[in-house]
């Protein structure tokens, strides 16, 4: 019994620690991207496994230690992985409808006309009709809602 209780608490810490760690790493991808799309994606998709790790390593330890088992611990797990990712995709949204910068690695892509909101090294008028594509497809996508 008291072996198994070790190996469990064991988990829960490695858990931790692995949860600590993935959020130092989403730390460093929110410092180090260039744009709020970037930006954003380390601070959802990180963030969350993070926080799933931490609350998951600390649900079993209460349970192992103290025999304790959190309703409360278990709503916020579920509430933060619920609202994270659709929270961080309504800024995205809010930042792609705005126009925000959108860093690319390559100036070759097919698609960049329609893709790329805006950049310092473009003119006016490419702008502005790369505006117009990307209304022009919005409008072909939502024109049934």
């Amino acid at each position: 019994m008291e072996i198994t209780k070790e190996i469990f608490s064991l988990i829960a810490a490695v858990m931790l620690l692995l949860g600590s760690f993935i959020a130092l790493i989403s730390a460093i991808g929110i410092v180090k991207f260039q744009d709020v799309f970037l930006r954003s994606h380390a601070a959802t998709k990180s963030s969350t496994l993070s926080v799933l790790l931490t609350l998951i390593g600390v649900l079993i330890y209460f349970i192992v230690n103290t025999g304790f088992f959190s309703v409360r611990l278990l709503l916020s797990l579920v509430f933060i992985n619920l609202t994270s990712p659709v929270g961080m995709h309504l800024v995205a949204r809010a930042a792609y409808r705005n126009g925000a910068y959108m860093y690319r690695k390559n100036d070759d892509h097919t698609h960049a006309s329609i893709l790329l909101s805006s950049n310092e090294q473009n003119s006016t008028e490419a702008l502005q009709l790369r505006a117009k594509k990307r209304e022009e497809h919005r409008k072909k996508w939502y024109q049934n809602d």
